[in-house]
């Protein structure tokens, strides 16, 4: 008979003091987890059911506060950080850090059990240093949010009772996230290789996640991820096949140096996909517009529609920023994709050059992997 060990573990840090405190003077009150600090963050919600250790690893979530809208977060645990796969890539993690301020969250599960469990998701925290609340109606945080738009506010974990109107007076002071430059935080200091294959190509790092340069290996190509302020020259000096311009926190408008690669590798008939992020920049790049949304897209069940094909696909997204619709008219791309929802932006292509970008992730990595193919799209591009 076949016997398998489930691990099981307890939570060790969890049922502190914790409020969670928006801007508009809102507080609500709930058990502090992780680690004990202050954070102060733009706060969003993500509606997907599985996935927290992805998602908590995103460099999308950089300088934000995440609610997470499934009612329990943590029976799974946390796999092990130091595995990789055959190209030294985390297996199991998005980046090698946790990139979110804090977590909200309704109910914490005390327990967590799972084969590939190897600590707790307070224990995690607590060892990354980001602090944790549950017992929070994460409905009506999420109602909050869709009514008055995504907004700043405070997390607080203590082993103390906690001073409501001091927290208050220091989240009125704190930088605004709209403010925040991110790039020095989620983007690569050096150049990294990935892979011993004849071509090559360069993932342009605005806050790339750990799935996106999997799959450029899953291509057959080498990945080499490059700092987000690459110019043009030095990108085209590994002589790449393509270039993939990555998802990431923040408004594009804060990126003008990959902004102008951009602009270069469109000129240059590069083949180039964007994605997220990367979508907002190359959209700037060929003239679009690129607008704040009011709660964004956070999620792994987004419908968007090809319409090439009138064929919806479920995807994964993380994102807070868009491409204005209507500044396509003169910009030099065609709507590929848009929401189903919404009617947002959600894909474009180049009239004229091989330059494709989404919105969405189709690398996943939490959610559906409906729209892989995308990657493909890029081949064919450099297979022209």
């Amino acid at each position: 008979m076949l016997r398998v060990t489930i691990t099981t573990k307890k939570s060790i840090h969890a049922n502190k003091h914790g409020k969670l405190i928006f801007d508009d003077g809102t507080v609500f009150d709930g058990q502090g987890f992780g680690y004990s600090t202050t954070v102060f963050g733009e706060i969003v919600f993500n509606t997907g059911m599985v996935g927290y250790t992805e998602a908590l690893t995103d460099p999308s979530y950089n300088g934000q506060i995440l609610t997470l809208t499934y009612p329990l977060v943590g029976n799974y645990g946390v796999p092990d950080p130091e595995i990789k796969d055959e190209d030294g890539i985390s297996k199991f993690f998005e980046s090698n850090v946790m990139q979110i301020r804090g977590l909200v969250v309704h109910e914490l599960s005390l327990t967590a059990s799972h084969w590939n469990l190897k600590m707790t998701l307070d224990e995690w925290m607590y060892n990354e240093k980001v602090p944790g609340i549950s017992g929070i109606d994460t409905r009506a945080v999420t109602k909050k949010l869709r009514s008055s738009g995504v907004m700043m506010a405070a997390l607080v974990v203590s082993e103390e009772p906690i001073d409501v109107e001091k927290i208050k007076k220091d989240l009125a002071e704190a930088t605004d996230y709209n403010s925040e430059k991110f790039m020095d935080s989620v983007s690569t200091k050096e150049e990294k290789t990935y892979g011993h294959d004849s071509e090559s190509v360069v993932v342009i790092d605005t806050g790339a996640k750990n799935a996106i340069v999997r799959n450029v290996r899953e291509l057959g190509y080498n990945a080499i991820v490059v700092p987000w302020n690459t110019p043009y020259e030095k990108v085209m000096a590994h002589n790449p096949k393509g270039v993939v311009l990555s998802s990431g926190p923040g408004d594009p408008q804060n990126c003008p140096a990959t902004v102008d690669t951009a602009k270069k590798l469109i000129e240059n008939n590069v083949p180039t996909l964007g994605i997220c992020l990367g979508a907002q920049i190359i959209g700037l790049a060929g003239n679009t517009e690129t607008y704040k949304l009011k709660y964004g897209h956070r999620g792994q069940n987004k419908p968007c529609i090809n319409l090439e094909t009138n064929q919806v696909y479920v995807t994964s997204q993380n994102h807070g920023y868009g491409i204005k619709p209507e500044s396509l008219e003169k910009s030099d791309f065609k709507l590929w994709f848009t929401n189903a929802d919404d009617k947002t932006v959600e894909g474009i292509k180049h009239k004229t050059q091989n330059c494709i970008a989404v919105q969405f992730h189709p690398e996943a990595a939490p959610g559906p992997f409906d729209c892989k193919y995308v990657f493909e799209e890029l081949k064919k591009l450099m297979e022209k």
